[in-house]
């Protein structure tokens, strides 16, 4: 997922994820508390069944105790298969934001505490999504589902953020059963909202494909596999406002790296004309660097 030579550096990192888990903890107990959300992910399993302990069984259990637990297993399939220094920055970021849930009732106790839902829904679905973006800049993840997805795609080359999304179904869905159906369903505002914000604060993830008209073709495959790892396909034309050849680059890159490379390719041909598409959904074998 993430090069090394673009990793930042270990302070950075530390900076990030603590800031990354105290906006967390501070949208569980403001917006999310407020309310009566239950976001996707390992977290609102947590919050879900610290409420079914609380309500059903009269036990207030610690969110990051149930936090931990949750994440045991799938912090130590990630340290053994995908990344040492990712897992452990991981795991920084899942035991400050689940400390800092349990203490942050006392220091914030009615400081933000909105009574319309939907506010609650919308503006706590945008605070995830920056929170998880700072996590995500530092190489790091909130932990839960997003170890389960990363290896399955690390490892067996598929997608399993469709298996993620069945399973916060499925949380929501108990949710409704057990609690208040509408905040079951204003829940799913919030996970739309956070969608959004991930996708507009963060593009590691995505893909774009590059259509690259030019007459230097050589020089600029060779800036493409040097800056981003990634190949290229060439294609011969005729371009018919001059009648002259034309060779066409084919590529695929990271949505992040796009700038960057565009940029770079200006300065080798100022004349290449590129056309950049986003790319959906990519088969075949596409390099990943490795995490840490």
């Amino acid at each position: 997922m993430y090069a090394q030579k673009n990793s930042p550096s270990a302070a950075a990192r530390i900076a990030l994820v603590t800031a990354a888990s105290v906006l967390m903890a501070f949208n569980l107990n403001t917006f999310v508390h407020a309310g009566g959300l239950i976001p996707g992910g390992f977290t609102g399993l947590a919050l879900l069944i610290k409420e079914s302990a609380l309500r059903f069984a009269g036990v207030d259990a610690p969110f990051s105790i149930i936090l931990y637990i949750l994440n045991a297993a799938p912090a130590a399939i990630s340290y053994l298969f995908i990344g040492k220094r990712f897992t452990l920055f991981s795991c920084l970021m899942i035991a400050l934001s689940g400390l800092l849930t349990d203490w942050m009732p006392v220091m914030f106790a009615g400081f933000l505490q909105p009574h319309d839902t939907l506010l609650s829904a919308v503006f706590g679905g945008l605070l995830n999504a920056l929170s998880i973006s700072l996590c995500l800049f530092a190489h790091a993840t909130s932990g839960g589902t997003d170890f389960i997805a990363i290896f399955i795609s690390e490892k067996h080359g598929k997608d399993a953020w469709h298996h993620i999304f069945a399973g916060n179904c499925a949380i929501l869905i108990l949710a409704g059963c057990l609690f208040e159906l509408d905040k079951a369903l204003y829940s799913i505002i919030f996970q739309y909202t956070t969608t959004m914000g991930l996708k507009a604060l963060f593009r590691g993830y995505q893909r774009k494909t590059l259509l690259i008209i030019t007459g230097m073709p050589d020089e600029i495959y060779a800036l493409i596999r040097d800056q981003t790892h990634h190949g290229a396909t060439a294609f011969t034309g005729i371009g018919q406002y001059r009648m002259a050849e034309r060779v066409m680059l084919y590529s695929v890159v990271a949505a992040n790296e796009t700038h960057k490379l565009v940029a770079g390719i200006k300065k080798i041909d100022p004349d290449a004309f590129i056309n950049i598409l986003n790319t959906e959904q990519l088969n075949g074998r596409f390099y990943r660097p490795p995490l840490d």
